[in-house]
């Protein structure tokens, strides 16, 4: 009979649970954020901040966790990378709820509509699988599923580029434009990172 080296602490399950439910609030308020008029918007962004501090307060603790921990149970470097991946998501929706309020955006485009109701699935299906993170090998539709919504945000971020290039608008306005189309980018391409680290820790673990 082999020995078993992995930890059955569901301390480090329970914060990657707990980041998850960080990035479902981080997007409510960033949807609250870019339908608010302009001048309402900075206390939504407040908000915001206040949910990506919470989150990195997590980070912080599950860190400190594995810092303290001889066994765990999953490889440290996997966690290490989950965490860096959920910590990344909400820094990314953070900083386009930012750059939305300091640009003061008169009304958001349709198509950045569009990239945040894909991260707000990117959300909702990250919340539903975190806490299965203990078979991850259970995961297999998600990770499938924001690859399949990574994709759709690429094709939408190509288009919104060609919009805004093509729009006629001030040069300003599109520069302002063009920087908020990529952070969102940005953090479809974290979801991506988040649920390719799960598949990897799925055929590590299985």
């Amino acid at each position: 009979m082999g020995i078993n080296f992995k930890s059955s602490d569901n301390a480090f399950f329970e914060m990657f649970t707990q980041s998850a439910m960080h990035l479902l609030d981080g997007i409510k308020l960033l949807n609250q954020l870019v339908g608010a008029p302009v001048e309402e918007r900075p206390a939504l962004r407040d908000q915001l901040h206040s949910v990506e501090q919470s989150a990195d307060q997590t980070r912080h603790l599950l860190n400190n966790k594995l810092n303290a921990s001889f066994v765990t149970p999953l490889d440290r470097e996997d966690i290490s990378s989950l965490s860096r991946a959920l910590d990344d998501c909400m820094d990314y929706m953070d900083e386009a709820g930012d750059l939305i309020t300091l640009y003061k955006i008169q009304t958001v485009p349709a198509i950045v509509l569009s990239q945040i109701e894909l991260l707000q699935r990117c959300c909702e299906l990250t919340a539903e699988g975190m806490p299965a993170l203990r078979k991850p090998e259970s995961l297999r539709d998600y990770w499938v599923e924001i690859n399949r919504l990574e994709n759709e945000g690429d094709k939408l971020y190509r288009k919104a580029l060609a919009d805004i290039f093509d729009s006629g608008m001030d040069p300003l306005e599109v520069i302002k434009l063009k920087d908020i189309v990529e952070t969102l980018e940005k953090a479809m391409d974290k979801f991506e990172y988040l649920a390719n680290t799960v598949e990897a820790v799925s055929f590590k673990e299985s």
